[in-house]
C-alpha cells in the first residue's frame, strides 16, 4: 500500500453538498432554506432564545437576589475525612497540613479561596492544621486531640 492508495472506508466520507446549480439538482434555485424569513438568509442573527418579537422569558420573569461576583469559594473539609485520610495512610500524624498538602493527599479535590474546617465526625490523631476558616467545634475537637489550628491574621473562627 502506498500513500497515494489511501482511502476513508466506504461511506465514512459523504460529497459536500453543492446547493443553487440549478433547478434540476434539487437543491437549486431556494437551495433548501424554503423561502422568505431570516431564516432563509445568508446568515440568521437572531440568537437562539429568540421568541419572535415576544417578550422573552429571561424579561418576563422577576429578578431575585444578589450574586456577589467577589464571593469566596472554599473547599470544604470536615474532621470525619480528616481521620478516612489518617486511618488510609494518606496523611502522617503529626503533620503539618495546608491547603496544598491536603490536596497532594487527595482529602480535597481543589484548594479555591481556601479550606474551612468544620467539625462533623472525631478526631484521634494530633494534627496541625493551616487553614483559611474553622468552627469553633472544629478547633475545639483539634485541639482535644492534641494538635492546633493555625488561622491567617483576623482569625476566621466562627460557628
Amino acid at each position: 500500500m502506498k500513500l497515494n492508495e489511501l482511502r476513508g472506508a466506504p461511506g465514512a466520507r459523504s460529497a459536500r453538498k453543492r446547493v443553487g446549480r440549478g433547478i434540476g439538482s434539487g437543491m437549486g434555485k431556494t437551495c433548501g432554506r424554503g423561502h422568505k424569513g431570516a431564516k432563509a438568509r445568508k446568515s440568521n442573527p437572531k440568537p437562539p432564545w429568540f421568541e419572535g418579537g415576544q417578550m422573552p422569558l429571561y424579561r418576563r420573569l422577576p429578578k431575585r437576589g444578589f450574586n456577589n461576583p467577589f464571593r469566596r469559594e472554599y473547599a470544604i473539609l470536615n474532621l470525619d475525612q480528616l481521620q478516612a485520610a489518617v486511618d488510609k495512610g494518606k496523611i502522617a500524624p503529626g503533620s503539618r497540613l495546608d491547603a496544598e498538602k491536603l490536596v497532594e493527599a487527595g482529602v480535597i479535590r481543589r484548594a479555591r479561596d481556601g479550606v474551612r474546617l468544620l467539625g462533623r465526625g472525631e478526631l484521634t490523631v494530633a494534627l496541625e492544621l493551616e487553614v483559611a476558616h474553622a468552627s469553633k467545634k472544629a478547633i475545639e475537637a483539634v485541639e482535644k486531640a492534641g494538635g492546633r489550628v493555625i488561622l491567617p491574621a483576623g482569625g476566621a473562627a466562627g460557628g
